[in-house]
């Protein structure tokens, strides 16, 4: 017999296995199912509950009564060496691409990865530029480069998508390729930003090895049809076109250069601006404007989160928390919480500032941080937007164009990479702030007030918001917590559109959106997934013909 017990024990208790075993046999004892002659035990997630002031760990088990322990479903990995007989090019080289590539490798079918930003090592040290002389390489930075937007902000691995695809097997590849086996059983997995630039390096060496090629700092400048010309809809007023291929520049020498496939994956994160504008001169009919979100980073000291989500006891792990209300209609939430994190900057380009949060694997900082956003639908962006999209062929563009112009307004209220910021109780009273505490983001920032410049309807919803926050972690308003702006990256606001059966673009052929830059997912796993999903689908596809 095979069942699942979940247990709770104090936090001085965990490591206590005597103890473990006996609350094990209780709780089986206790739904009548303590009748076997051999027990045999295997851990399979952990949770911290501090909902209560008595704060518990939560371990689940599942129990092997009378039988041998079954071989758990692991993945085992059935990758091929590419043939050549097929090549798909993929744009990206983000979760999407990386699992997107592995996936056709099980079929043998070759990846060819083109990245716009550099290997990890190289990109590594052009972000410290940012916070050392406030230079931004628009080709590589937290948002560019290998391994995606997540390799140097978080490695964060949770996420509800469990109907996308297998959860399980994503995290068993990370780690086969380096990742700790601890985020199998964490209830909120989380590699850290320190570990997992060595886990994309081991996946891109492995892809090499079978026969995949990488293309680093060569960045996609259009679509190629099957005559190896430039795609666009102004010389032939076309609805519907095939693509063979892209056409690209190498940075370092930029030189065009053309790379010939039988299907295109794009897998470009939520931050490659001009791949719209690409795809809209293409087909604007093959993109639609969605809600994206807007807000600013909150930092607390570590201390103080820790104390208000452990009721004031010590010796735990840094805090987490979730905060989420509706507030005139829109939600407002938190995002990538950081527990014992940091504030980094995660602008594309020179003239804005945007910021994100990132942790260490040991979450270890004396600060933690979490995005507050505000949804901003489509109808909240204001007309000018609107006629400044109409006019250059895609009224869709007009939430791009609004979070652009954001993003450069606190690049105006900051200085070069100094982000704009207030403390928090001064953003709710109306104040210019004086004084700051120490913060974590080392690019420094400037006071300014938030409370004037960022949309009325945005800030409204924060100030409410920050109140009811406080009802529920009562001290999240405090004279220490400092807003830090603007926060404009949680998601894309363009949609790529694809049909859901066969993740084609509905009417770009062979152009296979994925990833969060496509608009249908969000996060280092489900992206992986949605990057598996697409691939899975051009080889049915071909399975089919």
């Amino acid at each position: 017999m095979v069942c699942e017990v979940l247990i709770s024990v104090l936090p001085e208790e965990e490591k206590n296995e005597k103890l473990i075993k006996a609350k094990i046999f209780s709780e089986l004892k206790k739904n009548h199912i303590l009748r076997g002659e051999k027990y045999n035990f295997v851990f399979l997630k952990r949770s911290v509950d501090a909902r209560r002031k008595n704060i518990k760990i939560n371990l689940k088990y599942r129990v092997y009564i009378d039988e041998e322990i079954a071989k758990e479903e692991n993945f085992i990995p059935q990758w091929k060496n590419a043939s050549g007989e097929k090549t798909v090019v993929i744009i990206g080289s983000g979760p999407a691409g990386l699992f997107a590539a592995l996936t056709l490798l099980e079929s043998g079918i070759k990846p060819v990865i083109i990245e716009r930003g550099c290997e990890t090592s190289k990109r590594r040290k052009d972000i410290a530029l940012i916070s050392r002389e406030h230079y931004v390489d628009e080709n590589s930075n937290y948002c560019f480069g290998e391994g995606g937007a997540g390799t140097f902000s978080d490695g964060k691995l949770y996420t509800r998508s469990n109907k996308r695809g297998n959860i399980k097997k994503c995290l068993q590849i990370l780690v086969h390729f380096g990742a700790d086996e601890k985020i199998l059983t964490d209830s909120h997995p989380h590699i850290g930003t320190e570990k997992l630039p060595k886990v994309i390096n081991n996946i891109r060496n492995f892809i090499i090895s079978l026969g995949g090629e990488f293309h680093f700092s060569t960045k996609c400048i259009a679509f190629l049809d099957s005559n190896e010309n430039i795609i666009d809809s102004s010389l032939e007023n076309q609805k519907e076109c095939k693509i063979s291929g892209v056409l690209c520049e190498e940075l370092l020498t930029l030189k065009k250069v053309k790379f010939l496939a039988d299907a295109v994956i794009l897998a470009t994160g939520h931050s490659a601006d001009d791949i719209y504008y690409m795809i809209a001169k293409v087909n604007p009919h093959a993109i639609e404007a969605k809600t994206f979100s807007c807000g600013v980073r909150v930092e607390h000291p570590r201390s103080l989160i820790d104390f208000i989500q452990f009721h004031g006891r010590n010796g735990l792990e840094a805090a987490e928390y979730s905060l989420t209300s509706q507030v005139a209609s829109r939600g407002v939430y938190s995002f990538c919480m950081c527990p014992g994190g940091f504030v980094v900057p995660s602008s594309s380009c020179n003239g804005e500032i945007v910021v994100n949060g990132m942790s260490a694997s040991a979450r270890n900082s004396k600060w933690s941080n979490s995005a507050i956003v505000v949804e901003v639908y489509p109808e909240d962006v204001p007309e000018e937007f609107i006629h400044e999209a109409e006019k250059i062929g895609s009224r869709e563009l007009s939430s791009l164009l609004f979070r652009k112009y954001l993003e450069k307004k606190a690049g105006k209220h900051g200085l070069n990479q100094m982000a704009p910021s207030q403390m928090m109780k001064d953003f709710l009273d109306g104040k210019k702030s004086v004084s700051f505490p120490e913060v974590s983001y080392t690019p420094g920032i400037k006071s300014s007030r938030l409370d004037l410049w960022l949309p009325e309807h945005i800030s409204k919803r924060l100030k409410e918001a920050f109140k009811i926050f406080d009802k529920k972690m009562k001290g999240f308003i405090s004279d220490k917590a400092v807003l830090i702006a603007i926060e404009t990256r949680t998601s894309t606001p363009v949609r790529i559109l694809r049909n859901p059966e066969t993740f084609e673009s509905t009417v770009i052929k062979s152009l296979y959106p994925c990833g969060e830059g496509s608009g249908y997912s969000g996060g280092i796993v489900s992206s992986a997934m949605d990057g598996e999903n697409a691939a899975s689908r051009i080889v049915k596809s071909w399975q089919n013909q």
